[in-house]
């Protein structure tokens, strides 16, 4: 779950197109282009639709989540932070459609981050803040997203974080301080730390009001970081073929707030008992970078 050390990433970059049209309208989800390539992806999402209602905005999300993981217990363990369960992905949308960085915490994320669909430049935090790190002991991605905070670099941004759970209890300081991201995508992974740096990333996120996509668990990762920032993509490319709306209507599209982790979704037991793990585990210690 480490990240190798990289060359520091001075400037932000916009991601290549993933072939050469460059065209916005050849957006498809896992970067399928061909007639099979595309054939498989519709009929794996059609799947996952029929085990996840697309009911909502925070559906799309919901499903992302199952084929993401290839776990159909997974949705049950998505929280969204806001006045509603979708206002992360409108919010998410309408960052990509103003073309706001998208900052991801290692390699592997921004890796996996779609180069079509947007025009957003996409940087990672690691590689930036070395001096701190050496100087501090921190972990060299709690540094490297404080670095990169100093700089101004997440505020209006995409927040993601796939891997390092201090990553994400750094960027919690960040928006206590006063930073402001556009929407948070947290989904660190592991024994150590993973939950309790999601469970804190959370209230942090609804009590300054900044909108935020994470899970319960141990389980995450870059690859489902990737993922769900990539539906924000399509919720925005859909958006712009004025195929969704991204503005709030006046009932909330009908949702409650989200609730307390726990409360009201009995089906998190029969994840529990699918996967042999606990819907929010007390971790101790650390295990990413």
């Amino acid at each position: 779950m480490s990240d190798t050390p990289e060359t520091p990433d001075a400037t932000a970059t916009t991601p290549e197109p993933d072939d050469d049209s460059g065209d916005r309208e050849a957006y498809a989800d896992l970067g399928a282009t061909t007639e099979a390539a595309m054939d498989i992806a519709e009929t794996s999402m059609d799947r996952v639709h029929e085990l996840v209602p697309q009911e909502t905005l925070a559906d799309r999300l919901r499903a992302k989540s199952v084929h993401a993981t290839g776990d159909p217990e997974f949705q049950h363990l998505v929280r969204f932070t806001g006045a509603d369960r979708s206002e992360p992905v409108r919010a998410g949308a309408r960052a990509v459609l103003d073309e706001r960085p998208i900052v991801t915490d290692i390699t592997m994320v921004k890796a996996g981050i779609t180069g079509r669909g947007h025009d957003c430049p996409v940087r990672k935090a690691i590689g930036n803040g070395a001096e701190l790190a050496a100087e501090t002991g921190m972990t060299r991605t709690a540094a490297a997203v404080l670095e990169l905070d100093r700089e101004g670099v997440y505020d209006g941004a995409i927040a993601v974080v796939g891997n390092a759970p201090t990553a994400a209890l750094a960027l919690a300081d960040c928006i206590e301080d006063g930073t402001r991201p556009a929407v948070v995508v947290a989904t660190p992974v592991g024994f150590v730390k993973a939950a309790d740096s999601r469970e804190r990333l959370r209230e942090v996120c609804a009590a300054h009001g900044v909108p935020a996509v994470t899970n319960v668990g141990r389980r995450g990762g870059s690859g489902l970081a990737a993922g769900l920032t990539n539906e924000l993509v399509h919720v925005a490319s859909d958006a712009r073929e004025g195929e969704a709306s991204v503005e709030a209507s006046k009932r909330s599209s009908g949702e409650d707030a989200e609730p307390r982790d726990g409360e009201g979704e009995a089906s998190v037991e029969a994840s529990k008992r699918s996967s042999g793990e606990d819907a929010e585990p007390r971790d101790e210690g650390e295990a990413g970078p």
